[in-house]
């Protein structure tokens, strides 16, 4: 797998909960895993194994393995930090060639493992607003034993065997970024590619007969590259949520001011009621409110009499619900006052019929 695809896997995995990056301020823990590869190293073993510098010779490739970190740091909030850690990587030996001392063919076995601490300087590079991830480079310094495990070539001349760990001073660098987890405040994913090196490791090394008999005991030099992807997660202590968008409060609704007023009537009467002078006084209201310059106050009647006496009778509803108005504070030349007798029914009817909604007078404001 490559950095690219590791990267792009955590850009996957971050997407759906990503929340704005935001550089580490405090203390912080984190942990990681993935896949290690550990460079083919050469295998030189000392001269108590005897033979020419060629014979005593070879190398050791290994199969694809694992490693894992767990660190412990603090952030300072300007994108430098500063953390603790412990690894582990761990490699099954592959093949081994050269030895030309040994008969082929040469059967091998074993494991190699890395592990110790490492203190590490990062820094953390900020994208600006709307970033939803963060990508830091860092450098490490520390000891790491290097062990071999069981590792054995075989051959039928004999075998030589590389048991035993050594430590020695390790360097690293880092390249990785950090996927923030809106749902967990100072939680983010990581995607790193780390390179892992230390000095040359001397390992004990025993060579036997093909009777298993003990020939020579040495040591082996032997080399540690180690390249690593991993995928972790890192948890900031005391980072606080952001404050909740609120969303903006609604306009207030328009207040519609009524501009048209029905005042009624009792059978054959112009006197106001007590509910004729609240209509007239809410029209007195909105036409102060909303500055009219013109009133219109037309009096109507029903059909229950003649055209005649219905159109007096409008007139004085009319006159009544005028004089309310002035006394209401509405300036009698601001009013247009108008009376139209049976000719304009709210409810058409026939001649002789008592219809209580003909019986009225209309306010309208202009």
């Amino acid at each position: 797998m490559s950095l690219k695809k590791a990267l792009l896997a955590a850009t996957v995995l971050a997407l759906p909960v990503a929340a704005q990056a935001q550089p580490v301020n405090g203390l912080y823990v984190g942990a990681g895993a993935g896949i290690n590869w550990l460079q083919e190293s050469d295998v030189a073993l000392s001269r108590q194994f005897g033979g020419t510098a060629a014979s005593r010779t070879g190398s050791a490739e290994f199969s694809l393995g694992w490693a894992g970190v767990i660190s412990l740091g603090y952030g300072f909030g300007n994108g430098v930090r500063a953390e603790i850690e412990g690894s582990y990587r761990q490699n099954d030996v592959d093949s081994v060639s050269g030895f030309p001392g040994l008969q082929r063919p040469l059967r091998s076995s074993g494991t190699a493992r890395s592990y110790g601490v490492m203190a590490n300087a990062l820094y953390d590079f900020d994208l600006g607003a709307g970033s939803f991830f963060t990508p830091y480079v860092g450098v490490g310094a520390g000891y790491v034993w290097h062990e071999y495990d069981g590792t054995r070539v075989t051959s039928p001349a004999g075998s030589v065997t590389i048991d035993g760990s050594d430590g020695q001073f390790a360097y690293q660098a880092i390249v990785g970024a950090a996927f923030p987890i809106a749902a967990v405040p100072g939680l983010a994913v990581t995607a790193e590619y780390r390179f892992l090196g230390t000095l040359q490791p001397e390992i004990d090394a025993v060579s036997r007969s093909p009777a298993g008999a003990v020939t020579a005991r040495g040591n082996a030099e032997v080399d540690n590259y180690n390249h690593s992807l991993m995928l972790g997660l890192r948890y900031a202590f005391g980072v606080t949520p952001p404050p909740p968008v609120v969303p903006p409060a609604p306009p207030a609704p328009a207040v519609t001011v009524a501009r048209t007023f029905l005042v009624f009537f009792d059978f054959d009467r112009a006197d106001l009621t007590d509910r004729a002078r609240q209509i007239i006084a809410e029209a007195a209201t909105n036409a102060q409110r909303t500055g009219t310059t013109r009133i219109e106050v037309s009096g109507h009647a029903d059909r229950s009499g003649t055209p005649q006496y219905n159109q007096r009778l409008s007139e004085r509803r009319a006159a009544a619900v005028a004089a309310e108005l002035e006394r209401r504070g509405v300036a009698r030349s601001a009013m247009v006052i108008q009376a139209f007798g049976e000719s304009r029914p709210l409810v058409p009817t026939a001649d002789g019929v008592r219809e209580p909604q003909n019986r009225r007078v209309e306010i309208v404001l202009r």
